[in-house]
């Protein structure tokens, strides 16, 4: 495990988000806009990546936030590697873990750690298309509306109980980018409301219902 930024853990009295990421890290860019907010209620304290090259990382440094990079290539095994993750993120005392475009599937362990606090996001209207090609399934079965979900992780993929949707008309000379970039806009907008909800309300996840509210 490296740890590109040198920055202490924060200590907040807001909720304590560790966001989880992969790629450019589009999704966490819009947490980090909405956090200074002291009405927003929540804080990234932290990102771990699984990528040493994630544009995520370059996010976190210029935000002051710290960071952590876990790859799999350093590990002997699946099951080493999936600890790993898991000390990283406990490392942040998170009261909310956020997938955003992490783009690796979470063992049912490491979901047990950090039990109804890990939320992810899903570019379908979950439980129809979940998977890696929410968007190219959608348009292959011809659906005239798509959108995206934030639910609770839980061990399945993309089964977990449903937070929010938002939906996303698809136009007829639609091709997988450009709706993907649509639900993109649509996405990020979701993820800011309901982090911001749960930092400021609540969640309580009873078997298949997961309600924001104290």
């Amino acid at each position: 495990m490296q740890t590109p930024s040198g920055h202490p853990v924060e200590s907040t009295s807001a909720t304590r988000v560790v966001v989880l990421a992969s790629g450019a890290g589009s999704n966490l860019a819009a947490l980090l806009a909405a956090h200074d907010d002291p009405a927003y209620g929540a804080r990234v304290v932290g990102v771990v990546s699984d990528r040493p090259a994630a544009g995520a990382l370059d996010l976190a440094r210029d935000a002051g936030v710290a960071s952590a990079v876990v790859a799999p290539a350093d590990f002997a095994d699946r099951a080493e590697w999936d600890k790993a993750v898991g000390d990283a993120v406990a490392v942040f005392h998170p009261d909310l873990v956020v997938l955003a475009g992490f783009m690796r599937i979470l063992s049912p362990r490491f979901v047990g750690r950090f039990e109804h606090r890990i939320v992810n996001t899903h570019p379908a209207l979950l439980p129809s298309f979940p998977g890696a090609h929410g968007v190219r399934d959608a348009l292959a079965h011809g659906v005239k509306v798509s959108g995206c979900t934030v639910h609770v992780v839980d061990a399945g993929v993309d089964t977990g109980p449903i937070l929010a949707q938002a939906a996303v008309p698809v136009r007829e000379d639609d091709d997988e980018a450009a709706l993907h970039e649509r639900i993109k806009v649509a996405e990020r907008a979701l993820l800011v409301e309901t982090v911001g909800r749960i930092a400021r309300e609540g969640l309580h996840v009873v078997g298949r219902r997961a309600v924001i509210g104290r």
